[in-house]
C-alpha cells in the first residue's frame, strides 16, 4: 500500500518491484511538500522541481481522491517545455517524445487521475506489468495479520539523498552536477530506456 505520486521517484519503483500486488491510497488526507504533486528532474545546474498547482489540495483536510488541479495557468505546457529543455540531448528522449507530449496535452481535473495517467504511461514504456487497485477507506494503521506492507509516506522529497542505493547510470549533465540521486523515473527512462526495469530489479536484488 502506497500513495500516488507525480511521475514517481526511482525509490518508489524500487519499493514496488519487490511486491506482486499494489494498492494505491486514495482516502488519505493530502500531504503538503510531498511527491504527490511534485517530481524532480535533472537540469544543467542541478535538480529542477516540477510541481502540479492545486486548488483545494492545499488544504490538508482534503481527501486525496478529491484534490483538484488548478488549471488557470498552462502548467502542463510549462512542464513539457522544461522536460524538452532538460532531456532533448538524452539518449532516449526522442524515442518517447511524441507519446509523452500527447500525455501532457490531456487535461485532468483531479490530481489522482493525473498521477495515475503518468504512472500508467511510465509502466507501459518501461515494460513494468502492474495493475493497481485502490483503497476503499482510510486506515491509519494496517493490520499486521493482513500481510500488507504499508509504504505510505515512507518516501519524502527532503530525504531524497539519504541512504541512496539505487541503480547506477549516466545522466545528461553529470559532468557538471555530479550524479543526482533519486530523481523521477523519467530521468532513468530518458537515459536508459528499455534497460530501466532491468536496472531497477538488479539494484533491488543487490540490496537483499
Amino acid at each position: 500500500m502506497i500513495e500516488s505520486q507525480y511521475f514517481p521517484s526511482i525509490s518508489y519503483y524500487k519499493t514496488l518491484i519487490n511486491h506482486s500486488i499494489l494498492q494505491i491510497e486514495r482516502y488519505e488526507h493530502y500531504q503538503k511538500l510531498s511527491y504527490r504533486n511534485r517530481c524532480y528532474i535533472a537540469g544543467p545546474n542541478g535538480t529542477i522541481l516540477l510541481s502540479v498547482p492545486l486548488t483545494k489540495g492545499k488544504n490538508q483536510r482534503t481527501i486525496m481522491k478529491d484534490v483538484r488541479i488548478s488549471n488557470e495557468e498552462k502548467w502542463q505546457a510549462l512542464h513539457w517545455k522544461t522536460l524538452v529543455s532538460a532531456y532533448r540531448r538524452s539518449p532516449w528522449f526522442e524515442y518517447y517524445e511524441e507519446d509523452l507530449q500527447g500525455l501532457f496535452e490531456q487535461p485532468h481535473q483531479f490530481l489522482l487521475d493525473w498521477n495515475m495517467a503518468c504512472f500508467e504511461w511510465a509502466n507501459r514504456v518501461m515494460g513494468y506489468d502492474c495493475t493497481p487497485t485502490f483503497t476503499d477507506r482510510f486506515e491509519k494503521q494496517v493490520d499486521p495479520a493482513s500481510e500488507i506492507t504499508d509504504a505510505r509516506d515512507q518516501l519524502k522529497p527532503g530525504e531524497r539523498e539519504q541512504n541512496w542505493e539505487g541503480p547506477e547510470y549516466t545522466q545528461v549533465f553529470q559532468d557538471r552536477t555530479g550524479f543526482l540521486t533519486n530523481l523521477s523515473i523519467l530521468d532513468l527512462l530518458f537515459n536508459e530506456g528499455k534497460r530501466s526495469l532491468t536496472l531497477l530489479k538488479s539494484s533491488g536484488q543487490a540490496e537483499q
